[in-house]
């Protein structure tokens, strides 16, 4: 049904063109700035060690992993896995995305209330955004309202997640540009560069918001909650 709804696309429009705007400006600006090397010569991996050290935190585990731009910090085993060209990386491109990483590390040691909410999302975001679809058409197919608004309530879960990741990425971002210069990883004239890739990476989480909320807004039209009509 939602695949031949034109209002679903047109309420989709903004959120792609926005996604599509920040995934391609992420590249460019990391492929800019891949190619700028870090006077420090230190690569993404001991950037992110010596950022977690001197904040005292020493019980984090920094890994390799398959993929491009594929980084992440998993609070629940305390990982920081880095892709190849991060973990090798000596550019301020790989400096910038390693530290934002360890950014969130650095939340997580702190009990930053942003990523605890954020975490305690992860299981109902990932179930509403899996069964949403199907609970809610079924309930227009049916005629239940009580299915529909179930539906939209399990879809909720997952525009929550989505706005709540905002300030969790902004914040470690934060944290790295300071961290960065503080330890003496990137100079003063450097950190625009490092800055310019994790403001780009940022947009793609604008995007994602965005496209979460277009989803909820068409939910509660189609449903005919917000004045539109039920089919």
């Amino acid at each position: 049904m939602i695949g031949l709804d034109p209002l679903y696309y047109l309420l989709s429009l903004p959120a792609l063109v926005l996604s599509l705007i920040f995934t391609a400006r992420v590249k460019t600006t990391f492929a800019k700035y891949s190619r700028v090397q870090a006077r420090s010569g230190m690569t993404g991996a001991a950037a992110a060690a010596e950022m977690l050290r001197r904040s005292g935190v020493t019980d984090v585990r920094i890994r390799r992993t398959d993929g491009l731009l594929t980084d992440n910090y998993n609070p629940a085993n305390k990982v920081l896995s880095l892709s190849s060209e991060v973990y090798d990386g000596r550019s301020l491109s790989a400096l910038g995305v390693a530290c934002h990483e360890a950014g969130h590390a650095l939340q997580h040691a702190e009990g930053y209330q942003w990523l605890s909410l954020r975490s305690a999302l992860v299981p109902f975001a990932a179930f509403g955004s899996q069964f949403s679809y199907i609970v809610f058409f079924f309930g227009l197919l049916f005629a239940s309202m009580t299915m529909v608004k179930a539906g939209i309530l399990l879809f909720s879960a997952a525009v929550a997640f989505s706005l709540v990741t905002l300030p969790v990425e902004w914040n470690a971002s934060a944290r790295a540009k300071k961290r960065l210069v503080a330890c003496g990883l990137l100079s003063g004239d450097e950190i625009g560069g490092a800055g310019a890739v994790l403001n780009a990476a940022f947009g793609t989480y604008v995007a994602a918001a965005v496209s979460s909320l277009m989803t909820l807004l068409y939910f509660l039209l189609r449903s005919g909650l917000l004045g539109g009509r039920r089919d």
